[in-house]
C-alpha cells in the first residue's frame, strides 16, 4: 500500500487506512483538508509527513532568521502562512506577535528596525494580508529601515490560475522594496533568505519574500548559514575629504552643524565637535533628541515641523555641515557653502549643490573632524543671535505652560507632557497637527523620538510604541497621537494589553482632522469633511483591560499624565484639545 501527500497542505492519504488505492479515486476527488485537486498529490516513500520530516522550508526560514537575532515576527496567521506560523510556534527563539491589522504589523517591524538598527520582520497571508502591509513597508523604504516582509502565497501549482487571494506579490513589492523574490523550490530557500537580509542591511531598506504554501511544507535539511560568515557591514573612513572639510571649517566665521538620522548615535561626539569648532547644531525631525535641545548651542529641529527660530540662525551661517542626512528642503537652506556627509552617495548633492561631498559613515566622519579641525570659538555676534533666539523660544514655551484656556490649548499639553516624562523616555509620534506642536514645542533633554518621517503616514504611533516596548521593556515608551491616527490604529491598544506591554498613549481628541482643516484654509478652500464623532477613548482603553483617563480641564493635565506613567498597565490619556488652535509649518522664502 502507498502513501500520497498533498503538496498544498501536507495532508497524507494512506491507502492502508483508507482502503482505496489513490489512483482509483474519482478524478474530481479533492483533498479533505484543504480542497486541493487530486493532481496536487505526490507519492511519498516511507513515513514522511509534514510533521514527520526532519525539517521543512518553513522551519529553515525561521531557524535562519533566529540565527540573525530575530526574536519576534509581527503579523496575522492564515491559510497561506500556516506552515510558517507552525514553524515559529515550534522554534524556542522566536514568537509571533498577533496584531489587529497587517498595516500595524509592518509599522511595528519598521519601528523595531529604526530603534535598534536590526532587521524587523512582519508576516501576512496572501492577497489582502500582503496589500495591507504596504504602507508600513513603504515607511521602511522611505526612512531606510531594514525590514523583511514574509508574504504568504497561494500554492505554486495554483499560480497564474486566478486562484482565491492570488496576487503578483513580487511585482507589487519590487516597486518599493530593495529586493523581492519568490521561493519556488526548497533548494532556493537559504540562498534567497540570506541574500534578502544582506540587501536589507546594505540599502538599508525593506525586502519581501513570497512564500507559496506548498513550498513551505517541502522537506529541507540543509544547514543554515552562519551570519558571522556571511553578513558584513560597511566601515568607511574618508581621508582626503576630511582635510578639505577641515580647511573649509577653518575659513568660515559662522559654521553650523546640521545632524540627521545618520548621526543618531553621536550624541556626545556632536556636542564635542560643536564646542570644538564654535558651531550651533540643528537637527532634522528624525534626529530630534539626538542632542539635548536645552543646550545653548542646540537650535532644535530645522524643517517644516521644526521651530521658527532655527531657520533664523541657519540663515546667518556661512557654512553648513550636514551630517547623515539627504535633507531635501532646499528652501530652508541659505545660499552658502555646504559640506554634506552621507553613507549613500546618491543622497549627496541630490537636492542642492554642495561645496564638498563626503561619502561615509557620519559617526566616523564626526570623530575624524574632531581630530583634524583646529579649535575655534563661536563668533560673538553669532552667539548673541543664538542666545536671543533661545530666549525668545523659552518665553514662548513658558506662555504655553501658563495657558489655562478651555478647550485645552495644544501647547499646554506639550508642556505638561514635558514636565512629567522620564529623561530617557522614547516618544513615538503619529502624524497630524499634534506632530507640529510636539516637534516645535517639546524640548528634548535626553528623550528619544521616533516618527514615520518621509512617508508621514498616520497610524504609526501606537504600533511603533508596541514594537519599541518589546525591544526595550524597561524603558518608558509613549505613543503620541491624534484622534485621526488613533481611529486607524487604536485597536492595537488591545495588542499591548494582551502582551502586558505598559505603553502610554496620549490622544489629542479634537473631533476632526485638524491638519487637513489647516491645509484647506491655507489653500483658500472651505472646511469640508474633516470632522467626525469620537467615542470615549478613555472608556475604550479601560474596557480593553488598560487604564483610561479623559482630561477636559488644563489644571488636571499633570495629574492625569503622571497617573498614566506610574501605572503598570497600558494606559491612555485622552485630552479634549481645542480644535480651532493649530500651528503652521515653516516655509522660509
Amino acid at each position: 500500500m502507498k502513501k500520497w501527500k498533498c503538496t498544498v497542505c501536507g495532508y497524507i492519504y494512506d491507502e492502508s487506512k483508507e482502503g482505496i488505492p489513490f489512483i482509483e479515486l474519482p478524478a474530481d476527488w479533492t483533498c479533505p483538508q484543504c480542497g486541493a485537486p487530486k493532481s496536487a498529490f505526490v507519492q511519498i516513500e516511507g513515513e514522511e509527513t509534514i510533521t514527520g520530516a526532519a525539517s521543512t522550508v518553513a522551519d529553515k526560514i525561521v531557524e535562519q532568521l533566529a540565527a540573525y537575532g530575530v526574536k519576534r515576527v509581527y503579523g496575522i496567521p492564515g491559510d497561506s502562512n500556516l506552515p510558517l506560523t507552525e514553524s515559529i510556534r515550534k522554534n524556542p527563539n522566536t514568537e509571533l506577535i498577533l496584531t489587529r491589522h497587517e498595516g500595524a504589523a509592518a509599522f511595528m517591524a519598521s519601528a523595531h528596525a529604526k530603534l535598534t538598527g536590526e532587521i524587523g520582520v512582519c508576516m501576512s497571508i496572501a492577497g489582502p494580508g500582503a496589500t495591507n502591509l504596504i504602507t508600513g513597508i513603504v515607511d521602511a523604504a522611505t526612512d531606510r529601515a531594514p525590514v523583511l516582509a514574509l508574504l504568504g502565497q497561494v500554492p505554486e501549482i495554483f499560480l497564474g490560475s486566478e486562484s482565491l487571494q492570488e496576487i503578483a506579490e513580487v511585482d507589487i513589492f519590487k516597486s518599493f522594496c530593495v529586493y523581492a523574490e519568490m521561493i519556488g523550490r526548497a533548494g532556493q530557500t537559504l540562498k534567497v533568505v540570506n541574500l534578502a537580509i544582506k540587501k536589507a542591511y546594505a540599502a538599508p531598506g525593506p525586502v519581501a519574500l513570497s512564500l507559496p504554501t506548498d513550498v513551505l511544507v517541502d522537506p529541507l535539511e540543509e544547514p543554515i548559514w552562519q551570519p558571522e560568515s556571511h553578513l558584513f557591514k560597511p566601515d568607511l573612513f574618508p581621508g582626503e575629504s576630511i582635510e578639505k572639510a577641515a580647511r573649509l571649517i577653518a575659513e568660515s566665521k559662522r559654521p553650523l552643524l546640521f545632524a540627521g538620522w545618520g548621526a543618531r548615535h553621536c550624541r556626545s561626539e556632536l556636542l564635542n565637535l560643536a564646542r570644538h569648532i564654535g558651531a550651533p547644531i540643528a537637527t532634522t525631525s528624525r534626529a530630534k533628541g539626538v542632542v539635548p535641545e536645552s543646550d545653548e548651542l542646540v537650535l532644535g529641529v530645522l524643517g517644516s515641523i521644526g521651530n521658527r527660530f532655527a531657520p533664523k540662525i541657519v540663515a546667518q551661517s556661512d557654512l553648513i555641515i550636514i551630517l547623515g542626512s539627504g535633507f531635501r528642503q532646499r528652501n530652508l537652506v541659505p545660499e552658502v557653502d555646504i559640506i554634506q556627509v552621507d553613507i549613500d552617495e546618491t543622497r549627496v548633492g541630490k537636492t542642492f549643490p554642495v561645496k564638498l561631498g563626503i561619502v561615509g559613515d557620519a559617526h566616523h566622519v564626526i570623530q575624524m573632524l574632531m581630530k583634524t579641525c583646529s579649535p575655534k570659538k563661536t563668533e560673538p555676534r553669532f552667539m548673541e543671535a543664538i542666545r536671543a533666539a533661545n530666549s525668545e523660544y523659552q518665553a514662548l514655551l513658558e506662555a504655553d505652560a501658563r495657558n489655562k484656556q478651555r478647550p485645552i490649548h495644544p501647547g499646554a499639553v506639550i508642556q505638561a507632557l514635558k514636565r512629567q516624562v522620564a529623561k530617557n523616555a522614547l516618544i513615538c509620534s503619529d502624524v497630524g497637527d499634534h506632530t507640529y506642536w510636539f516637534y516645535k514645542r517639546f524640548v528634548c533633554e535626553g528623550q528619544q523620538t521616533l516618527l514615520c518621517a518621509n512617508m508621514a503616514g498616520m497610524a504609526f504611533g501606537i504600533p511603533a510604541a508596541i514594537a519599541c516596548q518589546f525591544a526595550q521593556p524597561k524603558r518608558q515608551v509613549i505613543a503620541y497621537t491624534g484622534d485621526g491616527g488613533f481611529g486607524m490604529a487604536g485597536m492595537e491598544f488591545t495588542t499591548a494589553v494582551h502582551n502586558k506591554l505598559p505603553i502610554k498613549v496620549v490622544v489629542f481628541n479634537e473631533g476632526k482632522l485638524k491638519n487637513i482643516k489647516k491645509e484647506q484654509e491655507e489653500y483658500g478652500y472651505a472646511e469640508y469633511r474633516v470632522s467626525f464623532p469620537n467615542p470615549n477613548f478613555a472608556e475604550m482603553a479601560a474596557s480593553a483591560g488598560g487604564l483610561g483617563i479623559r482630561v477636559s480641564e488644563p489644571e488636571k493635565l499633570d495629574k492625569a499624565i503622571r497617573q498614566a506613567l506610574d501605572s503598570p498597565l497600558p494606559a491612555l490619556v485622552e485630552i479634549m484639545v481645542d480644535p480651532n488652535v493649530y500651528i503652521k509649518g515653516i516655509r522660509r522664502k
